[in-house]
Formats: C-alpha cells, sequence, structure tokens
C-alpha cells in the first residue's frame, strides 16, 4: 500500500473550480474520480475514471460510489463540490427551488459522506473537504437558499469530523469568496453588481475584496490540496477555511 498512488474523488468536476482541483491533483500524482452532469472532455487524466450522474438524485450517488470502489478498493480524499445557485428573492423562490438546491449542495454532502467513509477508511484514513462558499458567512440579496444550503454544509463538516475522527478522517470546509467561474460570471445578472456589462460588474466586485481582484480557480484548487493532504494539514478538522481576498474581514459600512 506503501508505493500506490493516492485516489480522490471530487464531485463538479467539469465546473470552474473543479477542473482546476482535478489538474492540481493530477499534477501532485494522485489518481482521480471525476463526477458532473456535465461531460468533461477528452482532457481528463488518463489513469483517472470519471462519471457523469446528477449528484442530487440518491440512487446516482450509490452508483457513483459503486463505480468507484470498482475503480479503487480505497480512497485517500473525497471533495465535495458540486453545487447549484437559484438567484431568486426569497418571496419568489418555490418550494421546488429550494428542495432542489439543498438536494444537490447539502443532502448530496451527507450522502456522499456515508457511502465514502468505508473508501477512507479502508486506505487507513483520509481527508473530507466541503465546498462551502463566503455566503455561508456573509450574503447578499436574492441568494437565500444557497446560503443556507452553504451554512447547513458547516454545521455537517463539523459533526462529521467530530463522527469520523477515530477513524482517522479529517473534515474541513473551504468557503471561496468571489472566484473567476462560470456561476460567478452568471451570477452578474442577479442586478446586485453596478456596470453595463458583465466585465464591468466583475472589476466593480474585485474592487470590494481587500486584494483588489477576483480569485482564480486555481488558487482555491491548492487550498483544497492542502486541506487534502495530511502532511500538510494533519491537525486540522471541522474548520472552515475562509478564501475571499479579504471580502469578508471588511466592514460592510466602510
Amino acid at each position: 500500500m506503501a508505493d500506490r498512488k493516492k485516489v480522490m474523488l471530487i464531485t463538479g468536476a467539469a465546473g470552474g473550480i473543479g477542473r482546476a482541483v482535478v489538474a492540481v491533483f493530477h499534477e501532485h500524482g494522485w489518481r482521480v474520480v471525476g463526477v458532473d452532469r456535465a461531460e468533461f472532455g477528452a482532457d481528463f487524466p488518463g489513469d483517472g475514471l470519471f462519471i457523469r450522474a446528477d449528484i442530487s438524485d440518491p440512487r446516482a450517488i450509490e452508483t457513483i460510489y459503486e463505480r468507484t470502489a470498482e475503480f479503487s478498493p480505497v480512497l485517500d480524499a473525497v471533495v465535495n463540490n458540486a453545487g447549484v445557485q437559484i438567484a431568486k428573492p426569497i418571496l419568489e423562490t418555490s418550494a421546488e427551488d429550494w428542495d432542489m438546491t439543498m438536494a444537490s449542495n447539502l443532502r448530496s454532502v451527507f450522502l456522499g459522506t456515508k457511502l465514502a467513509v468505508p473508501l477512507l477508511k479502508a486506505a487507513g484514513g483520509g481527508a473530507i473537504v466541503n465546498m462551502s462558499s463566503v455566503h455561508a458567512i456573509a450574503t447578499s440579496p436574492n441568494i437565500a437558499a444557497y446560503a443556507a444550503s452553504k451554512g447547513g454544509l458547516l454545521a455537517f463538516t463539523r459533526a462529521a469530523a467530530i463522527e469520523f475522527a477515530a477513524a482517522n478522517i479529517r473534515v474541513n470546509a473551504v468557503l471561496p469568496g468571489a472566484v473567476d467561474t462560470p456561476m460567478l460570471r452568471a451570477s452578474m445578472n442577479r442586478g446586485h453588481f453596478d456596470g453595463t456589462s458583465v466585465q464591468q460588474r466583475l472589476d466593480n466586485l474585485a474592487g470590494k475584496t481587500v486584494n483588489g481582484r477576483i480569485a482564480q480557480p486555481r488558487e482555491i484548487a491548492q487550498t483544497i490540496y492542502f486541506l487534502a493532504d495530511n502532511e500538510q494539514s494533519s491537525f486540522m478538522t471541522g474548520q472552515a477555511l475562509v478564501v475571499d481576498g479579504g471580502a469578508t474581514a471588511k466592514l460592510s459600512t466602510e
């Protein structure tokens, strides 16, 4: 077991951050199992496994882990990255909107964790990294379901960290701020940023961070790798790591 390649699974592999995570772990010599409801394309690592599936469906999650176990009897890390964002005022958000957001962003992590833990235990332990958001701690109008799902994910992260510590499984969350992804660019149409074009709105958003810019997906992927790598973050569990260019450090009234 000592000389085997480490294996990780990531949901939302075909998205902006997901693709960067696949690349970073592959560069570090890990074998990658990628999951997404969209196709990844021909550049998925050749020694990995891509599974096209929708993690909002509990049966699909079972199939994902059945196929993963056939591919590798162990997992060293799981990155629960897939998510959806519905941009509507609370009064216009339907029960179906709410349930779909929770199924994709929160229930999928609960169900996936139950199936991932045996594979992590088989490796002698490992890491789970849950993709939350700064919206879990400071949010904006017309995104309540998303914010609530990401806040719930923080509570689940803490609970899982406590329950699985005896199995040498660490569970942490990453809370990205503004990252230049297709999801962010789509959200620029919510109307809460000034500017006549998406680029102007992105520039205005960048100006609101302490660093004066928005993140690139690889910067978030490197943070995820840090939390997954037991040599770098071995004493971290149950934590929420904010990666937002200082946005939540600044008073909104300033």
